[in-house]
């Protein structure tokens, strides 16, 4: 039996208003995350994930504003509740790691007094058992020394600790749901693959809820149940992860798949030809269509629908629509998943 939905994502649209334009940056996206499942939003910078995470926690501030869609945690329309309850939400039912915790850490207050601020903000713990309990959450996120290592200031640790300390601020609340955006960046690989390896654990033996978001194919493949991936504001496949990696259906997906290091020494990697569209530039038809190498009649003219494929999964892409005829070149697998 399916676990229960915790969060629920319909329609969102979020712009930004520049120079007196409105600039779509999230067009129309939907998606759901269970509790205990793993969901990863994938895409090159700029593709619109990171707005995505401060869209659901209504943490835009202008020029950014949500235009379109709804946001439904448990049942609740984010949209229709006030301060105090978003506040209740914000790190207490939903936490979340930013990216990049050099500039998110206050460097003025030891990581321990920083964690033990955010428990008491949101009455994770009382006041005679805070201490105790920042020590076991950083001992949670496998940081050795606890009790000397809350007493340190954030330039005092390593990058791969700070991310630690990070992942345990967003644990501080006791949320039902993580959003770590891009949380293995500028890490090198070991440490990658540690941070990593917490995380999955944490989803296992807490039965936490889940939305990593990254361009780390590899990072993805390790830990997700349920894969979005998303080109120039919208989501162009999603699925379970396994389908979506070993037989991905849309061009932008494969060529992101083929793009991963992994081939033999000396051999040149594949790349996407072309680059992402510019926020707000938009042409009639398929956002990938300038770059994709099965573009075909329609893929320049009209917006593609989401089809659905085998396995679950959805691909918004013009070879999967039964009234389309593509060359014989682009190869239309009507049969099965490529």
């Amino acid at each position: 039996m399916p676990s229960p939905i915790l969060l629920r994502v319909e329609g969102l649209t979020t712009v930004f208003d520049v120079g007196g334009r409105t600039v779509p940056v999230v067009r129309g996206i939907s998606f759901l995350i269970r509790a205990a499942e793993t969901l990863a939003l994938v895409g090159e910078s700029g593709s619109g994930k990171s707005v995505t995470a401060l869209s659901l926690l209504r943490l835009l501030r202008p020029p950014g504003r949500i235009t379109a869609g709804s946001v439904h945690w448990r049942a609740r329309d984010m949209a229709s509740l006030d301060d105090a309850a978003l506040q209740r939400i914000r790190g207490g039912e939903i936490g979340l790691v930013p990216q990049d915790p050099a500039t998110a850490l206050n460097p003025v207050f030891t990581v321990g007094d920083q964690i033990v601020e955010t428990m008491l903000a949101h009455k994770a713990a009382t006041p005679r058992a805070v201490h105790g309990r920042m020590l076991e959450l950083l001992d949670t996120v496998r940081i050795p020394q606890p009790a000397q290592r809350a007493r340190d200031y954030p330039h005092q640790l390593s990058g791969g600790l700070r991310q630690r300390v990070m992942i345990a601020l967003g644990l501080a609340g006791d949320p039902a749901l993580l959003i770590a955006d891009e949380p293995t960046t500028g890490l090198d690989a070991p440490t990658q693959t540690r941070i990593v390896d917490l995380l999955r654990d944490l989803v296992e033996r807490r039965g936490l809820a889940l939305l990593i978001i990254s361009h780390d194919l590899d990072v993805v493949a390790s830990c997700a149940d349920q894969v979005a991936v998303m080109y120039a504001g919208e989501i162009v496949e999603q699925g379970p992860a396994t389908p979506v990696l070993d037989a991905p259906a849309h061009p932008y997906t494969r060529g992101l798949l083929a793009s991963v290091p992994g081939a033999e020494p000396g051999t040149a990697l594949p790349t996407i030809d072309g680059v992402p569209p510019a926020p707000g530039v938009r042409a009639p038809g398929c956002a990938f269509a300038p770059r994709c190498p099965e573009r075909f009649d329609p893929c320049e003219r009209l917006a593609p629908t989401a089809w659905p494929r085998a396995l679950g999964v959805t691909a918004l892409c013009h070879l999967y629509d039964p009234a389309a005829a593509p060359p014989p070149s682009a190869g239309r697998p009507d049969a099965k998943v490529r």
